[in-house]
């Protein structure tokens, strides 16, 4: 299935030219959340495919080519592979440079970097599914939740800080760049499964209502992927 979201400027190349890009990803993933914002946002088409962790698909000996670590998102461009969602952005970013996510400025690059990193390295990680499992087993269920909030909250107090001499409508400014890309996955996700009080963190919550504006990030949204309207219809028929 092919998602894409048309450039105005390009429509018309984007209508006659088929997707080369071929995104392997989950609806619920924010990490595959982030690639498909990028996406959006470089006006690039793509094919989504769907990887059903219910029923093991990246367990699978072909999936385990692709990412031997098995997560996704991974991105294909014609014979090359590409894992990880920071990795892939780097690489959109150097292959399609239209619609930059990093700016010139070698100061603000270093920003955006910075907080994206954050994310990535500091809060993500720390609350994925396969952690919070193993919190569960060594520490008891009900360590979960506080777990994943205080690691949440410890890495958006120092974005806060990060940010607080630098934000305008979004992160690092009036544009939108890769610390964008990153955080407004990251700040949906922590509200709404992690029920962070955003209140605590006014910058992050300002500039998470600009995203919300925007129809590149719209379409990114998790309900909106076709495995998420597929689950629906399932669980839908299950209530039958």
């Amino acid at each position: 299935m092919a998602n894409t979201l048309e450039n105005p400027q390009d429509s018309s190349s984007s209508r006659s030219s088929a997707p080369k890009l071929v995104l392997y990803s989950h609806w619920q993933s924010s990490c595959s959340w982030r690639v498909r914002f990028a996406l959006n946002l470089k006006g690039l088409p793509y094919e989504y495919k769907a990887v059903n962790f219910a029923k093991g698909e990246q367990l699978t000996p072909e999936f385990e080519k692709l990412n031997p670590l098995r997560f996704v998102p991974i991105l294909v461009d014609g014979d090359l592979v590409v894992s990880d969602s920071y990795a892939i952005l780097l690489y959109l970013e150097e292959k399609y440079p239209q619609n930059a996510l990093l700016p010139v400025d070698p100061r603000l690059k270093a920003l955006n970097l910075q907080a994206a990193s954050i994310v990535t390295s500091s809060i993500q990680p720390l609350h994925m599914l396969s952690v919070l499992k193993i919190i569960e087993e060594k520490v008891g269920p009900e360590e979960r939740l506080p777990w994943a909030q205080y690691n949440i909250e410890k890495g958006f107090m120092a974005l806060e800080k990060l940010l607080k001499d630098w934000s305008g409508k979004y992160a690092t400014g009036d544009k939108i760049y890769m610390a964008d890309v990153f955080l407004a996955p990251q700040i949906a996700v922590a509200a709404r499964r992690f029920k962070i009080d955003m209140t605590k963190f006014p910058i992050l919550s300002m500039i998470y209502e600009s995203y919300e504006t925007l129809p590149e990030f719209q379409a990114s949204l998790p309900d909106r992927q076709p495995d998420a309207i597929l689950l629906s219809i399932n669980i839908m028929y299950c209530h039958l």
